[in-house]
């Protein structure tokens, strides 16, 4: 029997992994589209990269929503959301339902801290994994896509209960739908797709905030500085570095002294920073690209979710908080902007 594979968002990240999955043995991969619905529907996408080449996918089902994609009855083994986090604007887990069930498992291909809590609250019963993934996509135009670079995607079940001791028949379940899920991808030639544990993918989602969190809104604030330039910058490095060791000093400390060890196959400041410094590619960070097209940024998971998450457990972090607060503010006096302009 095919395992099924439902994308909803597919966007770059998402398209690009749909047509990587869809080479896994057995497979059948649909999309659930937006703005690109009309040629992804006619023509499928176009993906060209420096790894794989140029080629053609056409997905199993394309729909152009949700509410479409219910009325197909289709059952799916794995949901992929990729999706961007905005959880001040909607609730995307919201988005499944009845087109998730008991046996499917979501998997969370998004940026930040906490985004996995609206799903397990919505859908206590169903599996879901947690991915971290250094990719670089772009859709260059509706469903064209151009992946430029190596794709890195770390995957992991969400086992809240585990941090506190307490282990359940499911778990087994869900280790082996995570195990399935990276096999699916190196079959379709993601060498770099790695199966963690729960706690191992909570460390790296936190080491990743380090980098967004340091990256993304030093870039707005900087006035749209590529992340070449600000790691090259004798001041604004040191304020990078400054955020980076601020999360990765505090990171242990929420998850608990076991985490330490985990930390430390993981890139430290210093290295993080040399390797940007090499970054010729000239790229600036989505948070930047999104205030550029007047779009609402990644705030809360990026900068607000784990500045409430430490605060939960008695922790501050000043830097964090305060790229946060200024950001916050930004953002709501532009949409203020924007609604007293059209009301002109």
């Amino acid at each position: 029997m095919a395992t099924s594979v439902l994308i909803v968002g597919a966007g770059a990240v998402g398209a690009f992994y749909a047509s990587r999955l869809s080479l896994a043995p057995n497979t059948t991969v649909s999309v659930i589209c937006r703005s690109n619905y009309k040629a992804v529907q006619a023509n499928g996408f176009s993906v060209s990269s420096p790894l794989y080449g140029s080629y053609n996918f056409k997905p199993h089902r394309t729909f152009s929503s949700p509410e479409e994609a219910r009325k197909s009855r289709e059952t799916w083994d794995y949901v992929l959301v990729s999706t961007k986090a905005l959880p001040d604007v909607s609730d995307d887990s919201e988005i499944l339902e009845e087109l998730v069930s008991d046996t499917t498992a979501i998997v969370l291909v998004q940026n930040g801290l906490g985004i996995e809590e609206p799903y397990v609250k919505r859908f206590p019963k169903t599996t879901i994994l947690s991915a971290v993934t250094i990719v670089s996509a772009a859709q260059t135009s509706p469903g064209v896509i151009k992946h430029n670079r190596w794709t890195r995607i770390s995957i992991g079940p969400y086992l809240r209960h585990l941090d506190s001791g307490e282990s359940r028949p499911s778990d087994a379940r869900a280790v082996g739908q995570n195990d399935k899920f990276v096999r699916m991808l190196k079959d379709g030639g993601i060498k770099d797709a790695e199966a963690y544990s729960h706690s191992k993918l909570q460390a790296v989602r936190w080491h990743k905030i380090a980098i967004n969190a340091a990256m993304n809104p030093s870039s707005v604030l900087s006035a749209g500085s590529t992340n070449a330039s600000m790691a090259l910058d004798s001041e604004l490095s040191i304020h990078l570095k400054g955020v980076m060791d601020e999360v990765l000093s505090t990171a242990p400390k929420v998850l608990g002294p076991a985490s330490a060890s985990l930390f430390e196959s993981l890139a430290t400041s210093e290295q993080i920073l040399r390797s940007t410094q090499k970054n010729t590619s000239g790229s600036k960070p989505s948070m930047q690209l999104d205030w550029e097209s007047g779009k609402r940024m990644e705030l809360e998971v990026i900068l607000g979710n784990p500045v409430r998450i430490a605060r939960e457990q008695g922790l501050e972090m000043p830097r964090l908080q305060t790229l946060y607060a200024l950001l916050k503010m930004a953002q709501s006096n532009r949409d203020a902007a924007r609604q007293q302009k059209s009301k002109m």
